[in-house]
């Protein structure tokens, strides 16, 4: 394209002057009044190309035009999803931003919609309840935007501790909260099992009860925690929110995560342990049924601490 300079005018220069104020850079009321490119969106400009790390100057050249454009989407604009070239702009990075303070890790904020950023948003959609087919539509974004309170003034690359749960602590989370444990087949229901006599073992005042499905809660209970180690496939849309047993130092975020973005009073969150397919030939241990276990309530403490539900 040819450059937009100084002296310019007409519908170009006004796109250029709104997207410009959206952003926060001062352009005189006249100028814009008259869509003229004068000396303060020169001044805009050039400011503009310093703060993104392009060549010095204060025309508008085809980088420029293409930074601006990509800088003036918001979250919730477009759809966003995996392809070539993949999406970019500050809407995918606001994503990025929000998911990595979630638990749900994009690796580096660098605002493109790559692999691992559409990876985050599957974990998050299953975190919620939502279809998890990585596709960032309106859903996911209401769904994001009422953790607000969680992410909102955050830093997004963390660090973003749990804290460390000291035994008085976890005995305080296990006191105070009623907690329901359940599980869908007999390797989940062996480590709830072991779940449950940790946290008696912990403290002799324990809120933290099994039951045989997530429908025999009582009415005191506060959230239920179902653990499954079946398959449920991406295609699925799960009934209720849903993480993973993968990545420890996040799986209290994410847990939390899921809590707070459930709709269900109680809140129901689903605990996928990764056992693998071949897991009822044996290969599946009590020592791998106890470390389960000690790192489910560890989270499970990690989660509640501090949370208002």
């Amino acid at each position: 394209m040819e450059p937009i300079k100084e002296g310019a005018s007409g519908a170009a220069v006004e796109d250029i002057q709104e997207r410009l104020g959206s952003l926060g850079y001062t352009i005189d009321a006249p100028e814009r009044d008259e869509k003229t490119f004068g000396r303060s969106t020169a001044t805009a400009v050039a400011r503009f190309r310093l703060d993104h790390g392009l060549t010095l100057g204060d025309a508008v050249d085809a980088a420029t035009w293409s930074a601006l454009v990509d800088e003036s989407y918001q979250l919730g604009d477009r759809t966003l999803y995996l392809r070539l070239p993949n999406f970019h702009g500050r809407d995918v990075r606001q994503l990025q931003e929000r998911l990595n303070i979630l638990g749900f890790s994009c690796g580096e904020v660098d605002g493109f919609y790559g692999a691992h950023t559409e990876a985050a948003v599957k974990l998050f959609q299953e975190s919620v309840g939502t279809l998890a087919d990585g596709m960032a539509f309106p859903d996911t974004f209401d769904a994001i935007e009422r953790l607000k309170h969680v992410w909102g003034g955050k830093p997004a690359n963390g660090p973003h501790p749990t804290g460390d749960m000291g035994f008085a602590r976890a005995a305080n989370v296990l006191e105070t909260f009623r907690i329901s444990v359940t599980a869908d087949d007999p390797i989940s229901r062996n480590v709830a099992g072991r779940v449950f006599n940790l946290a008696h073992a912990t403290s002799d005042a324990c809120g933290l009860e099994l039951i045989d499905s997530v429908d025999a809660a009582g009415a005191d209970t506060q959230a239920v925690i179902l653990l499954s180690s079946a398959e449920h496939p991406l295609e699925e849309a799960p009934s209720m929110g849903a993480v993973v047993l993968d990545d420890t130092d996040t799986l209290p975020r994410r847990l939390r995560t899921a809590l707070q973005g459930a709709r269900e009073v109680p809140p129901v969150v689903r605990i996928d342990l990764p056992v693998g397919k071949d897991a009822g030939d044996g290969t599946f241990t009590i020592s791998d049924a106890q470390t389960f276990a000690v790192l489910l309530l560890d989270a499970i403490c990690a989660a509640f601490d501090g949370l208002t539900l």
